[in-house]
């Protein structure tokens, strides 16, 4: 079939994680040297690969030699997102991306922000690290009763809403690029189009993002949009920083209106020195959603199922 090139040291490292590769397909070992995917170790076979499974958290610095590789026809990424590595891609190469990968890990930190934030569980994380050990109480807000909104009903929006079910909120309301009617008889929801957002950001009280970012979700939760949200929402973005301008948040986060938990940020990685650091309300993790011990076991269950697929000559799941 053609070489593949794959995310593991080793033959021996990628059966224990794949099982028997399949036949016909030849393999080489593409790996970085530190676990931010800062460094990268390129085989020597740059002029043969064809199947190309980039090492997770490599980004657009795993295609910087897509140049020098003649026979490639698939990319295939272990990230939910793409806007980076689409310019990159050589016209005629199939882009597969990592859609299911971090489903799980991602919806458990969207649900862990917002109960840190609303329970106050970082501040009170951080009495305990001060010197004093500071036994201060914070009151805290509950997910129960609070009327939740999923902006980017997709696969991880999805596990998200499942995990919400069980928090006795005052509703879940979904919204996505397009509108779907669903139907409600077989358990799949009604879906709002992203041109509803005026009307249903007013009666949110926290709001999940889990969009893609694209030209049009950039900056889609502006000063305009996160002023429609009620006095006291929960803003978790789990997507992609520029998906909210940043200015905006930070004034209604500043003034006390309004709450942020983020995972992501714009920009990213966030400057030592940025207000969001020290605003009351605001809670952040460092990019973490899918970095977690569920991501390895879904990530080679995709590689495998990648790899017969093409061996095969069968379609590839998530092409873009």
């Amino acid at each position: 079939m053609g070489l593949a090139w794959l995310p593991y040291a080793d033959r021996e490292e990628a059966e224990a994680h794949l099982g028997s590769l399949p036949e016909g397909v030849d393999v080489d070992f593409f790996t970085t040297e530190d676990c931010a995917g800062d460094a990268i170790r390129w085989p020597d076979t740059l002029g043969e690969v064809e199947f190309l499974v980039l090492p997770y958290l490599t980004g657009s610095l795993g295609l910087s030699r897509a140049a020098e590789m003649p026979r490639l026809k698939v990319v295939q990424s272990l990230l939910a997102g793409y806007e980076d590595l689409v310019p990159l891609v050589p016209d005629g190469v199939t882009l597969c991306t990592g859609a299911g990968i971090h489903d799980t890990s991602t919806a458990e930190l969207a649900l862990g922000l917002a109960l840190a934030n609303l329970r106050a569980i970082d501040v009170h994380a951080r009495n305990g690290a001060d010197p004093a050990r500071r036994w201060s109480r914070a009151f805290g807000r509950s997910l129960a009763d609070r009327r939740a909104l999923i902006l980017g009903y997709g696969r991880i929006g999805h596990a998200i809403r499942r995990r919400l079910e069980g928090f006795e909120t005052a509703g879940i309301t979904l919204v996505a690029r397009r509108e779907r009617v669903g139907d409600l008889a077989g358990g799949e929801p009604y879906v709002h189009p992203f041109e509803h957002l005026p009307e249903l950001l007013p009666v949110t009280d926290v709001l999940f993002v889990i969009a893609p970012l694209t030209e049009q979700t950039e900056h889609l939760l502006d000063a305009e949009a996160l002023a429609l949200l009620p006095d006291g929402a929960l803003v978790v973005n789990v997507a992609r920083g520029r998906i909210v301008d940043t200015e905006a948040l930070l004034a209604e986060c500043a003034s006390g209106r309004l709450r942020a938990a983020l995972d992501v940020t714009d920009p990213e990685p966030l400057p030592a020195d940025h207000p969001l650091w020290t605003t009351p309300g605001v809670t952040i993790t460092p990019h973490v959603g899918g970095w977690s011990d569920a991501f390895q076991p879904r990530a080679d269950a995709l590689i495998g199922a990648q790899l017969r697929r093409w061996a095969a000559g069968e379609p590839l799941r998530n092409v873009l």
